[in-house]
């Protein structure tokens, strides 16, 4: 579904550009003109999310970006951010099929976040693919559905690794997809010795404050992310609080979605800081996909 809604934003900018193309030929500096508008608004919008974030972030406990860390993280997630959602998730969903060869290493089931699919971890499976590594890249469906019910989706995943390999598999997840392996680790008790670790990036373990804006919107998983939902109140108060010693939990004092800052943080948890990183390019830094796959063994 998600492929399908961002093959058509993409039709539909390349249309609007044909067609402005078209009205203004042959004077191209207009039609350099339409091209600088359209790259304005969007650098703008990320702009507006960075500023808006800072000033979030004043009351958090954690510490605040400098402006330099800021600027970076700006540049890396507007360059991140089309790479993914008008290239990988439209067009190269299945490019990567998951690896369930058997194997005498663990392996690992990767879960995207909100308005993404599996060709989100398009680098990551690259990389376990050269690590000759069992993977299972799930897609959450329905897009706007209940995280609860994600939980069967990332079930059928783990079952899946944990039969190429004889071994409990490590969860990556980002965004979201923290809060959909929280939500089947809930659904059955038992489910917490069948995964060796739990490792996210950038997840609104508290929520966020900037999914506010959503709420009268009918995407369910957008309202249960709300900061001090219930739903993610009554998800931390059925944990048992030793359970957090299974996750890294990387979190950005420059994430351009999850706000405020420690909202990304388990207390107990293997709490990472990365900075000058935005929301989406935190999950392909360098230091996480190191460190991270470091983990594995």
């Amino acid at each position: 579904m998600i492929a399908r809604i961002q093959q058509t934003v993409v039709f539909l900018i390349l249309t609007g550009l044909c067609a402005w193309i078209w009205h203004v030929s042959p004077d191209y500096s207009r039609i350099y003109i339409g091209f600088i508008d359209l790259a304005g608004v969007y650098i703008a919008y990320i702009a507006i999310l960075f500023i808006v974030i800072q000033h979030i972030n004043r009351s958090d406990s954690q510490p605040r970006a400098t402006q330099w860390a800021l600027f970076q993280a700006f540049v890396r997630e507007a360059t991140s951010a089309p790479r993914v959602f008008l290239w990988r998730q439209p067009f190269r969903t299945q490019a990567i099929s998951d690896s369930l060869q058997p194997s005498d290493k663990a392996g690992v089931v990767l879960i995207h976040g909100f308005i993404c699919n599996r060709a989100f971890w398009t680098p990551w499976m690259v990389q376990l693919k050269m690590q000759n590594r069992a993977f299972a890249s799930v897609t959450l469906e329905p897009a706007f559905g209940s995280i609860d019910d994600y939980a069967s989706i990332v079930e059928a995943a783990v079952a899946k690794v944990t039969q190429a390999t004889g071994q409990v598999p490590t969860l990556i997840c980002h965004s979201m997809g923290g809060l959909a392996a929280r939500a089947w680790l809930r659904s059955n008790a038992a489910n917490e010795v069948r995964i060796k670790r739990v490792i996210t990036i950038g997840s609104p373990h508290f929520g966020t404050a900037l999914s506010m804006e959503n709420t009268r919107l009918p995407f369910i998983n957008s309202q249960q992310m709300q900061r001090f939902s219930a739903w993610t109140q009554r998800l931390a108060k059925d944990e048992p609080a030793s359970r957090y010693a299974k996750f890294t939990c990387w979190y950005s004092n420059c994430d351009n979605i999850v706000v405020p800052t420690s909202t990304a943080m388990l207390s107990g948890a293997d709490n990472r800081l990365v900075t000058a990183q935005g929301h989406v390019s935190m999950a392909f830094s360098q230091r996480v996909m190191q460190e991270s796959l470091a983990l594995l063994d």
